[in-house]
C-alpha cells in the first residue's frame, strides 16, 4: 500500500525543481543580455564578473546556450558571441510593432528637417531600447545607435520623455527602481533627471545635454499607443550639431509636430503630461 505522505514530498520536490529551473532560465537570459550588450566576444570569466553568477554555473549556462544554437563559441577560444538564431526572437518581437511602419515616414521627415539622428524607443526594465533608427540623408556624422541599442533611462532625454508619459503610479514605481539601481550615484542622476522630467510633464519634451555621453545632446518626446503602450522619439546628435538653444527653439517644435502626426496616424495620444 502506497504511503499517503509520499505525495506531499513529491510535490515539494517538484516545486523545488521548478524553482531551480526558473532561476536557471533567469540566469541564462541575463547571460544572453550581457553578451548582446558587449562590444566584443565574451568569456565565461567576464560573464561571471558581470553577472555575479559563479563561474562553474556560467560555464554550464553557456554550454546549454551553445547546444540551443543561441551562442557560438569561437574556435580555439573560450569566448562566445550570439548566433543568428537570436534574430528570430527579435524579429518576432519587431513584427508585432506595426507602429514602426506607420511612424517611419514621420521619423524620416523629422530626421531630414533637423539633420539629426532619430530613434523610436520602448522601455525594457530600467533601460530604453531602440526599435527603429533613422539617419538624416544630408548629415555626414550621425549617431551609431542601431535597432536593439540600449540607452540609460535616467540620464537620457528619451528615458525622461518616456517617464513623462507614464501614469503617475507607474512613474513613481520606475523612479524608485531607478533610485535603488543607481545606489550612491542617485543624487547625481536625479540632479539632471528631475528638472528635465518636470519640463517634460509641463511642455511635452525633455532635453539632455552631455549627461549620458559627453558631447552628445538630444531632445525627446513620449506618446501613448492606442492600447496604452508607451513610446518615446529621440532626436539628437553631436553637441556642435545640436546645441541646447537649437534643440529648444528649432528641434523641439519639429519633434512635437512629428509625435502629433504619429499619434494621429495610430490613434494614440501625445498629451498625457497635461492630464497628470
Amino acid at each position: 500500500m502506497q504511503s499517503t505522505e509520499s505525495q506531499p514530498v513529491s510535490r515539494d520536490k517538484e516545486k523545488a525543481r521548478d524553482g531551480e529551473e526558473v532561476v536557471a532560465l533567469s540566469r541564462g537570459l541575463d547571460v544572453l543580455r550581457r553578451i548582446a550588450a558587449a562590444n566584443a566576444p565574451v568569456s565565461n570569466r567576464e560573464l561571471a564578473e558581470w553577472t555575479g553568477i559563479p563561474k562553474p554555473t556560467v560555464s554550464r549556462l553557456t554550454a546549454t546556450l551553445v547546444s540551443a544554437n543561441l551562442l557560438f563559441q569561437l574556435p580555439d577560444s573560450e569566448r562566445f558571441v550570439l548566433t543568428a538564431s537570436v534574430l528570430e526572437l527579435s524579429n518576432g518581437f519587431l513584427r508585432n510593432f506595426d507602429i514602426r511602419a506607420r511612424a517611419r515616414p514621420f521619423l524620416i521627415d523629422l530626421a531630414d528637417k533637423t539633420t539629426l539622428s532619430v530613434h523610436l524607443a520602448v522601455r525594457d526594465r530600467l533601460e530604453m531600447v531602440v526599435i527603429d533608427a533613422i539617419r538624416p540623408r544630408s548629415a555626414v556624422l550621425v549617431s551609431r545607435l542601431e535597432v536593439g541599442a540600449r540607452m540609460d533611462m535616467g540620464r537620457t532625454a528619451v528615458g525622461r520623455a518616456y517617464l513623462a508619459v507614464l501614469g503617475e503610479n507607474d512613474r513613481r514605481t520606475v523612479l524608485q527602481s531607478l533610485q535603488t539601481a543607481s545606489g550612491d550615484d542617485w543624487p547625481s542622476v536625479n540632479e539632471g533627471l528631475q528638472p528635465s522630467l518636470d519640463d517634460a510633464l509641463r511642455v511635452g519634451f525633455a532635453i539632455s545635454t552631455g549627461e549620458w555621453h559627453k558631447g552628445l545632446n538630444a531632445v525627446a518626446a513620449g506618446f501613448v499607443g492606442p492600447s496604452g503602450q508607451r513610446y518615446a522619439v529621440n532626436c539628437g546628435g553631436a553637441e556642435y550639431q545640436a546645441p541646447h538653444e537649437a534643440l529648444l527653439d528649432k528641434v523641439a517644435p519639429a519633434l512635437l509636430e512629428c509625435v502629433a502626426k504619429i499619434t494621429h496616424e495610430i490613434g494614440g495620444t501625445s498629451s498625457t503630461w497635461q492630464k497628470e
